[in-house]
């Protein structure tokens, strides 16, 4: 019985580990954050001052026509543009449909090798996989012309810098003037100042709007613990949507005021802020497929009305850069916008992973390393459980003394398991022993793992972030790998393979928890005892494709934990490893089946 016990506990071992695999794939990096398509993608909409359903406001008109797919040089060559050159991002924004399609990031590049190209967040039209945001308006009289994507608008600025906009502008030929006075800060923040002027003798009514479009099928890592996709705050709730709750040209429309809406990456997003009193109509859809296929997210406001003579404007903002934590919640404080906090993924407990980061953070600045940082997060936290963990390991050592008494009990009742786990509670009590204490410091951990696993994978400090030695890559797996002879050479290992490739730290992971394992009790169960040990190798499968820094700390953690349970136990005298308790002189009366009281020195011949 108990070797089938352990066969089926092998078997469930693996299953885990099987399944643990599936849920946490190994990290695949992107190439532009989209997949290439060999067509551009053109998805037409109602034509653009056209009225919608009865109730409804007039929303953004047509995208722009489909064209081949050229280089992003080529594509930026068929518009005049309006450059722009700060210490975050370099890009330009095109005048034919005064589009924001060209961002990308000063200081993240697409590999750790920093000759690599820099990481793209918008595209322009033409390119392989664009990607843009639009400022417009609309209107429910169809005979009113109104700026459109092939629409050249002018400058009065060819470039644009914090603190020196640049306004662009269009004329419709029927005595309205349109305007778009753009301005970016020193970060990622675009404001966008929408206007027309009517120099007509009717008043206006126009709808303003904004947009993000995204061509294609975006790549997503399909992690379950980070969001990417579509999403926003709507009327302070926040609502998240994955690219497949759109497939077959679905629609979600939501009435909100204020609040903000994009689509997020791991590490950058296109987010649109409006005015955080305007009451809006939100839209999030796809439409096309194949090469056709793009996904949009857009607002309309409420009709503005321009008396002839008069110039009306709103103003609304674009985010489109990488979500770094310091930055994001500056902007929140600043323009007061809606849980801006939440477009970076904490989680369900991000009153705990929040402020983990900003320690993390804090602990960076002081050493100058995040690697060194996580180092001493861990000492921290042991302190701080400190009183917890020594009432822990100080149970667990009494129990490790009481190994013969459990032996003798196992000898004694043999095959009878209900008696002897009787026995064996009586023994606790009788020696004050908690023998659920020593789950104590896993439990502690887990909390803390789980928090240092979502900073880990989702904040882009901890991106190409160094250690020592091999680890370039704080937030990548361990690049050493048996498969690679640690190193020695380098070959690209199968998929299927990749559940063996397991890595340096890893390993040492695996051994220390093994070291730590054998300074606790062993359980008297012999299935138990087997699955126990093989606990260690079931972690190093599960932990080898996670982020190396995660695996830094829970080797060092465990480092830190085989110190401390070492010191109690040579303070209660406690054998360490293989070594036998000396029995007492006048050992504690154990009962026998007929309920006689024999010393501990038994015969040891089973009743």
């Amino acid at each position: 019985m108990d070797q089938k016990n352990f066969i089926v506990a092998i078997v469930l071992s693996v299953l885990i580990i099987v399944g643990w695999q599936v849920a946490f794939p190994p990290a695949k990096p992107p190439v532009n954050g989209t997949q290439q398509t060999t067509t551009q993608p053109g998805a037409p909409q109602a034509p653009a001052g056209q009225p919608g359903p009865a109730g409804v406001q007039p929303g953004p008109g047509a995208g722009p026509a489909q064209q081949p797919v050229v280089s992003r040089p080529e594509a930026l060559a068929q518009s005049p543009r309006v450059t722009f050159n700060t210490a975050e991002l370099v890009g330009s924004i095109s005048l034919k449909g005064a589009r924001i399609d060209d961002v990308q990031l000063v200081k993240y590049r697409e590999t750790i090798d920093p000759k690599s190209p820099p990481v793209p967040v918008l595209s322009p039209v033409g390119s392989a996989h664009p990607y843009y945001a639009e400022f417009g308006w609309s209107s429910s009289d169809p005979a009113i012309k109104v700026p459109g994507p092939d629409s050249l608008w002018t400058t009065d600025n060819q470039t644009v810098a914090p603190g020196k906009p640049a306004k662009l502008t269009w004329d419709n030929g029927q005595g309205l003037i349109f305007g778009l006075t753009v301005s970016i800060d020193e970060f990622f923040m675009f404001d966008v100042q929408q206007s027309f002027e009517n120099k007509t003798d009717k008043p206006v009514t126009l709808f303003p709007w904004s947009l993000v479009v995204r061509y294609g099928e975006p790549h997503a890592e399909g992690m379950y613990i980070l969001h990417e996709g579509p999403y926003g705050v709507f009327n302070g709730a926040l609502k998240e949507f994955s690219y497949s709750d759109f497939k077959g040209n679905k629609q979600q429309k939501i009435a909100t005021t204020g609040g903000w809406l994009g689509i997020t990456d791991k590490y950058w997003m296109a987010t649109l802020v409006p005015d955080q009193k305007s009451k809006l109509d939100a839209s999030i859809k796809q439409t096309g497929a194949g090469a056709d296929l793009k996904y949009q997210i857009d607002y309309v406001g409420a009709g503005i009305a321009a008396a002839p003579g008069a110039t009306v404007t709103t103003d609304s903002r674009l985010y489109a850069g990488a979500k770094i934590v310091r930055v994001i919640d500056d902007y929140e404080k600043k323009y007061g916008i809606e849980k801006f906090d939440l477009t970076i993924d904490w989680g369900w407990f991000w009153f705990f992973t929040k402020p983990l980061f900003w320690l993390l953070e804090w602990l960076y600045v002081q050493l100058g390393n995040f690697g060194l940082s996580i180092l001493v997060l861990t000492v921290i936290v042991k302190l701080v459980f400190f009183p917890l963990a020594n009432k822990s390991y100080a149970a667990m050592s009494k129990m490790k003394k009481l190994q013969p008494e459990m032996e003798k009990l196992k000898e004694r009742y043999g095959e009878d398991r209900q008696r002897m786990n009787q026995e064996l509670m009586q023994l606790y009590r009788r020696e004050k022993v908690n023998p659920a204490a020593g789950c104590l410091p896993i439990l502690v951990q887990i909390p803390v793992f789980f928090a240092l696993y979502k900073v880990l994978y989702t904040t882009i400090e901890m991106r190409h972030q160094p250690f020592y030695g091999w680890i370039k890559d704080l937030a990548a797996p361990d690049p050493l790998t048996i498969l690679t002879g640690f190193g020695l050479f380098s070959w690209h290992v199968p998929d299927f393979l990749h559940f063996f490739n397991i890595g340096l730290w890893p390993i040492i992971m695996g051994i220390t928890m093994y070291l730590q394992q054998k300074l606790n009790p062993q359980p008297t169960d012999p299935v138990q005892a087997r699955v126990f040990q093989f606990l260690p190798i079931l972690f190093t499968f599960m932990l080898a494709p996670f982020s190396a820094g995660l695996v830094i700390y829970w080797a060092w953690s465990n480092i830190l934990s085989i110190a401390q349970q070492y010191m109690i136990m040579r303070r209660h005298g406690t054998p360490i490893g293989g070594g036998k308790a000396p029995v007492a002189a006048t050992p504690a009366p154990v009962a026998d089946a007929g309920g006689n009281k024999k010393s501990g020195k038994g015969s040891g011949k089973k009743s």
